[in-house]
């Protein structure tokens, strides 16, 4: 019997599976938590998809021939990690297929907030073509970009910058040497001298114990009251409430947000009321094109493991 891959996924995405599912493999494809899903996983040897808040003791119970859990998602924070570490299954995430995506939308949120969008597209269509006083905006070309998180979206989205003319600088706990740096074109600086300089802060680190509110109340009240933030990573690693706080009374000029605390937000969402924010429903990552990245990078690596190679992309908590 040809070895079987558990496909979590939209079905909007079920044709395209099918097209890339590499030769040789029994491909089972079921909602979650569904009838199908559990008879389907008891004989499953890979568990691919958006699948990290599935991950715990009862999954690897019910999946006991379990060899890899492929995610397709970047983040993997809903996942228990003491379980997939007494299980010794690895998990592996996207490998940065999403990346280019979020990059992109992270300098579209910069641009929509520098350039007031929301503002003057809502003017356009009630009829004021320039019968309120224009707003004032910025070019993004000589601003400074403070990248928090210069893993795989960071760097992209640090040539992006530079593309446009940015200068960049970036924090992270896992430093460039200066020749790489010079490659990129960036500058580390420690948080707090980077929230300080920088006229843009774009958040691009995972969410576990050490990023959860890493920017709150005090690291805000750092940046420049003409300063933007933009938050494409997780909502959790943001204080919302101070966050709301510094943008109602105009301690920080704007803010993208692509995710939030609590997600969906709730109706009345203090943020809902600000004109001085462009906010996204988690969308950021998934195109057409990074959700053909996605399973690509998963038949890749469900076939390395199956021809007795390490999987590549393994979580750092597990390894890798």
């Amino acid at each position: 019997m040809p070895p079987r891959i558990m496909l979590v996924i939209p079905a909007d995405a079920h044709d395209l599976a099918r097209d890339l599912a590499p030769p040789g493999f029994e491909l089972a494809i079921a909602a979650p938590r569904t009838p199908e899903y559990q008879a389907a996983l008891a004989g499953a040897e890979y568990l691919v998809g958006f699948v990290d808040m599935l991950v715990n003791e009862a999954l690897y119970r019910a999946a006991p021939k379990l060899k890899l859990i492929q995610l397709l998602s970047a983040g993997y924070d809903r996942a228990d990690l003491a379980a997939a570490g007494r299980a010794r299954i690895p998990i592996a995430n996207n490998g940065g297929a999403n990346a280019v995506a979020v990059a992109e939308h992270a300098l579209m949120l910069m641009l929509a907030v520098s350039r007031r969008l929301i503002h003057v597209h809502a003017n356009v269509v009630a009829g004021r073509w320039r019968g309120n006083a224009a707003p004032r905006v910025h070019e993004l070309r000589d601003r400074t970009l403070g990248i928090v998180g210069l893993g795989t979206i960071g760097k992209k989205t640090a040539r992006l910058a530079a593309a446009f003319g940015m200068r960049v600088q970036y924090y992270d706990i896992a430093r460039l040497s200066e020749d790489a740096e010079d490659a990129l074109g960036v500058r580390f600086r420690l948080l707090r001298e980077l929230l300080r300089t920088s006229d843009i802060v774009s958040l691009h680190v995972p969410l576990n114990d050490s990023t959860r509110g890493m920017i709150g109340g005090a690291e805000l009240a750092l940046m420049q009251a003409s300063a933007i933030l933009i938050n494409t990573s997780r909502g959790p690693v943001v204080d919302e409430t101070a966050l709301e706080d510094a943008l109602a009374q105009r301690r920080l000029a704007g803010a993208g947000l692509d995710v939030f605390a609590e997600e969906p937000p709730p109706a009345d969402h203090p943020l809902f009321r600000l004109d001085n924010v462009v906010l996204t429903a988690h969308l950021a990552g998934p195109t057409w094109e990074s959700n053909t990245a996605r399973l690509r990078n998963a038949f890749d690596n469900v076939q390395r493991v199956a021809r007795g190679e390490a999987p590549l992309w393994v979580i750092p908590e597990l390894g890798g």
